[in-house]
């Protein structure tokens, strides 16, 4: 991570990949995400699409970009901006495959595209040296339940503080 950092002085709009994250195309995560010669076609084509609200990460399905909220890449940590823009990126990658990727017949956390775009940050988090606890602190969103935290960090090999299980 020490080569891929976060522009906080982006402004709201849309900007190549490497504007936001400089350095990001020298990172192993990223480049295996996009091994197959997609990975031009994206930092040429997709952007971070920087807006004024105050939220964190998704993908706009319609264009393929990344639409992150400008307070989040201004003050979030910035490890974990990057692997949340890891997570969107393979989002990113599976749109380019036809992927539906809100399943309705999954509740979030079993759902495969996002088992697979966790799978991507996990892996990467552990690389980094983060302890099973941070990661599973990264792993807890607002919009699940603690029940569902538990279940996809079970999913992701991730050992929950709460059930203290793999």
């Amino acid at each position: 991570m020490s080569f891929v950092q976060v522009n906080r002085k982006v402004k709201a709009g849309k900007h190549p990949i490497l504007e936001v994250f400089p350095g990001l195309d020298r990172s192993a995560a990223f480049r295996a995400i996009f091994p197959d010669g997609l990975r031009e076609t994206v930092l040429e084509d997709s952007k971070i699409d920087v807006v004024p609200e105050d939220m964190y990460m998704y993908i706009d399905d319609k264009a393929g970009n990344v639409v992150a909220g400008l307070g989040y890449l201004r003050e979030g940590e910035a490890k974990i901006v990057y692997l949340d823009v890891l997570h969107e990126l393979t989002h990113i990658r599976q749109w380019h495959a036809g992927k539906e990727l809100w399943d309705r017949r999954y509740n979030y956390v079993d759902r495969p595209t996002e088992v697979e775009a966790y799978q991507v940050a996990v892996d990467e988090a552990r690389r980094l040296g983060m302890t099973d606890r941070e990661i599973a602190d990264y792993l807890r969103v607002e919009w699940t339940s603690r029940e569902e935290h538990e279940r996809l960090c079970k999913h992701l090999g991730v050992r929950s503080p709460e059930s203290r299980a793999v």
